[in-house]
C-alpha cells in the first residue's frame, strides 16, 4: 500500500469512527431550554410520566427525572400566569412539559400493543384501544417535543400534596365524580388528566357549573399570556409564537439542561 493510499485509509477510518460516535451521542438541550423551577419555584409539579400513574402504566422512555423543562419563553409566560393566579388563591400544577421524541415513540409502541390494557379502566374506559390513533389520542409526533407545550391544571390554595399512586390499586374511570376518582389535589375539571374521552373537550356542553368555571379560569389566564388551548384536552396549552415551531427534540428529561 502506498503512503498516499494508507493516508486516505486512515482518514476514512477516523471519519467513520467520528460519525459513529456522533450518531450514538446523547442529544442535549439547546440553551433556550430551562427547568421551570429556575424561573418559578411556586408552580407545583406532578410529572406523571416518570411514574406508573399514567395511561401506559409504566415510567415512559426519556423521563429520567421528574422535572418540567420548557423553552425559556414558555417558562416565563407560565410565571406571569402563576402570579395572576396566586393573587386569586390558586396555583398552577404541571403534569407534563417538554416531551422527548423517544417518549412519543414509547406511546406509539404501547398503542399498537392491543393486548396491554392495564390502565384502561382509568384512562380510556369507553375507547377501544384499536381506535387510539384514528380518534386522535395518540400520534407519532407531539407539540410537546418542541418545548413550548404544557399539560397543567389548577390547585386551590392551601392544598395538601396528592398521595402517591400504588401500582395495582383499583382503577376508577377518569370521568367519574371527583370523590370517586384518584384523589388529585387539583380543582374539579370534570375529568382527570389524560382522560381519553370526549368529556375532556374543553367546551363540552355536558361540563357545567363549577367544573366549567374552573376550565375557563385556566384557559383565560393562560390565554392572556399567549398560550393557545387544544380544544380536545382542557389541560393542554401551547405558547404562540413558538421559539421552535418545526423542531421535535429528543434530549432526555434530566437536570443540568
Amino acid at each position: 500500500m502506498t503512503g498516499l493510499a494508507s493516508a486516505f485509509r486512515t482518514l476514512a477510518v477516523a471519519t467513520a469512527a467520528a460519525l459513529s460516535a456522533h450518531a450514538g451521542a446523547e442529544p442535549t438541550a439547546p440553551g433556550e431550554f430551562v427547568e421551570l423551577r429556575s424561573v418559578d419555584v411556586t408552580i407545583m409539579q406532578e410529572m406523571r410520566y416518570t411514574s406508573r400513574h399514567n395511561f401506559v402504566g409504566a415510567p415512559v422512555d426519556g423521563y429520567r427525572q421528574p422535572l418540567c423543562i420548557l423553552t425559556r419563553r414558555a417558562a416565563r409566560a407560565l410565571h406571569r400566569a402563576q402570579s395572576t393566579l396566586l393573587r386569586q388563591g390558586y396555583s398552577l400544577k404541571v403534569y407534563d412539559c417538554y416531551r422527548p421524541q423517544r417518549a412519543v415513540d414509547h406511546f406509539v409502541r404501547w398503542a399498537r400493543d392491543l393486548g396491554d390494557e392495564a390502565m384502561k379502566k382509568e384512562f380510556y374506559p369507553q375507547v377501544d384501544k384499536s381506535r387510539l390513533f384514528a380518534d386522535g389520542y395518540i400520534a407519532e409526533k407531539s407539540g410537546h417535543s418542541r418545548g413550548s407545550t404544557v399539560d397543567l391544571t389548577l390547585v386551590k390554595l392551601p392544598a395538601l400534596p396528592t398521595r402517591p399512586y400504588a401500582p395495582g390499586e383499583p382503577l376508577v374511570p377518569c370521568f367519574a365524580p371527583r370523590s370517586e376518582r384518584f384523589p388529585d389535589n387539583s380543582v374539579d375539571m370534570g375529568t382527570g388528566f389524560d382522560c381519553f374521552d370526549t368529556l375532556s373537550h374543553t367546551d363540552d356542553p355536558r361540563i357545567q357549573g363549577e367544573q366549567r368555571a374552573n376550565r375557563q379560569l385556566l384557559k383565560n389566564t393562560l390565554s392572556a399570556e399567549g398560550f393557545v388551548s387544544l380544544p380536545q384536552e382542557w389541560w393542554h396549552f401551547t405558547l404562540r409564537p413558538e421559539p421552535f415551531p418545526d423542531t421535535f427534540f429528543d434530549f432526555p428529561v434530566a437536570g443540568h439542561q
